[in-house]
């Protein structure tokens, strides 16, 4: 099966920039999620195989159930080490910009990343870039950023030599990213590349229960109580959405990871299109978090981009509001009803 994605040029540029290189970060957005972290670490431990020493630098925090990826102690957290991720920035010669679109999505390490003198490559499966790169190798109908890292790494005829420390996080990339394949997965060639990966003796029931059966007590309290309390379903609209505040949050011990796959539950409805999420931000005052998801065509992207100052993919996407709860409430209702058309298709 053929799965190359780039050029000629394009792998005998990306050859050549790597080869040269002395000094490599590999970098992700904000709130690092599975696919981020998983093609973060499987690609640099690809470059570890072609010699090299790169380091992870990640904006943030990203979730507990991904700690058991292997090398996530190598992982350089901008938030917590700012001088020293600035002086990185500073020295090195290639920065490979992974599951991002924009600089916008780093946040409070865009400045670093904008001013870097190194090269920057992109490595994306988002719609529109417009990082400013050497090279972008940007593929938005891909399920994630893991598969395309997986086949970069195929293409340069690099998987030969690597093993479960480069198929792990990609495995867990690619199921995180596509809610354990069950969307944005049906291309063949997904199951070939996961065939690939478990020929290097990866637990891929393991890397499930470590990802989705990894949760507090609190969570799953958490999760009750939501789907109980808080869910409002507009059945005319075949849509749902949830509101979680900083208060909430506190009161079942809220950790990084615990809204993760919320989102998702109630899909669960028959007949149900749209799900959204409302989450208040625990640090910073009005301003409120907002995931989307979808089935079939409706394009979560676009209610993002014109009502929640975000984007992402057709079925999945987020964004934020800068209000209160109240406020984020009524834009939620009023972007509902301004897809009412497309949403009344059963």
């Amino acid at each position: 099966m053929d799965i190359n994605i780039m050029t000629e040029d394009q792998v005998a540029q990306l050859s050549h920039l790597i080869s040269h290189a002395e000094t490599i970060l590999v970098t992700c957005h904000k709130s690092p999620d599975g696919d981020a972290i998983g093609s973060c670490l499987g690609w640099a431990e690809y470059l570890r195989s072609q010699g090299k020493e790169p380091v992870v630098v990640v904006p943030d925090q990203y979730p507990d159930f991904l700690q058991w990826m292997p090398n996530t102690e190598k992982i350089v957290r901008y938030d917590k080490h700012r001088e020293k991720c600035d002086m990185l920035f500073k020295i090195a010669d290639l920065v490979f910009c992974l599951d991002y679109n924009t600089p916008s999505r780093v946040e409070d390490m865009q400045q670093a990343l904008i001013s870097t003198p190194a090269k920057r490559i992109l490595i994306d499966h988002h719609p529109n870039p417009d990082v400013e790169t050497i090279l972008t190798i940007s593929h938005p109908e891909a399920s994630s950023t893991c598969e395309l890292i997986f086949r970069i790494v195929w293409q340069l005829d690099g998987f030969k030599d690597l093993g479960k420390q480069f198929a792990a996080p990609i495995y867990c990339g690619m199921m995180t990213d596509t809610g354990g394949f069950t969307f944005n997965s049906t291309a063949p060639e997904i199951f070939f590349i996961i065939s690939e990966l478990l020929t290097k003796r990866i637990d891929k029931d393991r890397i499930y229960r470590n990802v989705y059966h990894n949760y507090s007590e609190d969570r799953i309290r958490l999760m009750g109580y939501v789907m109980y309390e808080k869910l409002t379903y507009l059945s005319e609209y075949h849509a749902a959405f949830y509101t979680l505040t900083k208060e909430e949050q506190q009161h079942f011990h809220f950790i990084k990871g615990d809204a993760e796959g919320l989102v998702n539950i109630p899909q669960q409805i028959k007949g149900l299109i749209l799900s959204i999420s409302l989450r208040e931000d625990t640090d910073k005052r009005d301003l409120v978090w907002v995931s989307l998801r979808s089935v079939d065509d409706f394009p979560c992207n676009k209610m993002a981009e014109e009502f929640f100052n975000g984007g992402g993919h057709l079925n999945a996407a987020g964004g934020r509001i800068y209000g209160n709860m109240d406020e984020a409430v009524e834009t939620v209702r009023k972007a509902i009803r301004a897809y009412a058309g497309l949403l009344k298709k059963s």
